[in-house]
């Protein structure tokens, strides 16, 4: 792609705006060093020298649509608790808001705590409510989808197993998007897999699509497309977009093609397949074709792994890396 024509498609998603509907989180990290071994029992005191937040979930998905100049309307459910506060801060310091974010009082805000010394994960606190949202919560959150839809041009249903997405959430919105024509991708995990039908992109990576087809499938290009090809079948995807980690990612509407990892460093992988769903999502609103939008989305992947954490795709960069790749 030229200069010209990338310039138009970088500044056409500014018109845009998608909706992300699913696991809103809170990662917060803690940071300090191990000075001795505590007398109560056989683990390290940490002495803290720092602590952060960052955006995780559906959050870091809609900080990855914003980052490229896109609007990203985020619904989800978060609980009535300090963690709240400190997600709604640091939406609102990354240029988004909470305002259609439901508070449910029952459920704490999703929150993993990572303890970080030396540069060793030591280990990872989860405080979280992983059965489904109650029925006044779905409506809540379907009635902020429909009252803002005028002009969406995408949905992405973001499911990290939490409980925003139930079965019966996942079926009105999906019908939802077809009755209105609005574009619908999915980055599924392992439970409710299969009730993702009639979608417009199935984005799931190889481990859960070898737990849900009950197949162990090899990182190779052929099984690959076997496994494209099962999925397909299944969910009745418009493409299956498979990530392979190293060995980069796999479109298939009628047939595979495979694209290469652009990752040349890999510092962290935390976050990348939030990337890879904002990003194609966002391409395809903008009207680019399948696997020319998955091409972006793979080279955003590249440039996130290289930093450390979930972070959002750097735009200039993004913009440079597909003038030579695109």
């Amino acid at each position: 792609m030229n200069s010209s024509s990338l310039s138009r498609l970088f500044k056409s998603f500014q018109e845009l705006t998608i909706a992300v509907i699913g696991d809103v989180m809170l990662d917060k990290y803690i940071f300090g060093k191990v000075s001795r071994i505590s007398p109560e029992a056989p683990v390290p005191i940490i002495d803290v020298s720092s602590q952060s937040y960052r955006l995780g979930g559906a959050a870091n998905v809609a900080i990855n649509i914003h980052a490229l100049g896109a609007k990203a309307m985020l619904i989800g459910v978060i609980g009535k608790d300090d963690e709240a506060q400190l997600l709604k801060q640091e939406l609102e310091s990354s240029g988004l808001t909470g305002e259609f974010l439901v508070t449910d009082e029952a459920r704490p805000t999703t929150c993993k705590t990572r303890v970080i010394a030396q540069n060793h994960h030591i280990v990872r606190i989860d405080s979280e409510e992983r059965k489904g949202i109650s029925q006044k919560v779905e409506t809540l959150i379907l009635t902020h989808l429909k009252e803002n839809s005028k002009g969406l041009h995408a949905i992405i249903l973001e499911d990290y197993n939490k409980g925003v997405l139930t079965p019966s959430l996942i079926t009105k919105v999906i019908t939802f998007a077809k009755k209105n024509d609005i574009p619908i991708a999915v980055d599924p995990k392992h439970d409710n897999f299969f009730a993702y039908q009639g979608v417009t992109v199935f984005k799931p990576n190889l481990k859960e699509t070898s737990d849900a087809l009950g197949i162990k499938f090899s990182n190779t290009d052929e099984n690959i497309a076997k496994a494209c090809k099962l999925l397909q079948a299944k969910t009745k995807a418009k493409a299956i977009v498979l990530t392979r980690s190293e060995k980069g990612v796999t479109v298939f509407e009628k047939s595979p093609i495979h694209i290469p990892t652009m990752a040349l460093e890999v510092a962290d992988v935390s976050g990348a397949g939030d990337t890879v769903i904002g990003v194609l999502s966002t391409g395809l609103a903008a009207g680019m074709p399948i696997l020319q939008a998955t091409r972006m989305a793979n080279i955003a992947a590249g440039i996130v792994c290289a930093e450390v954490g979930a972070v959002a795709v750097d735009k200039e960069k993004l913009y440079n890396d597909c003038l030579k790749h695109l």
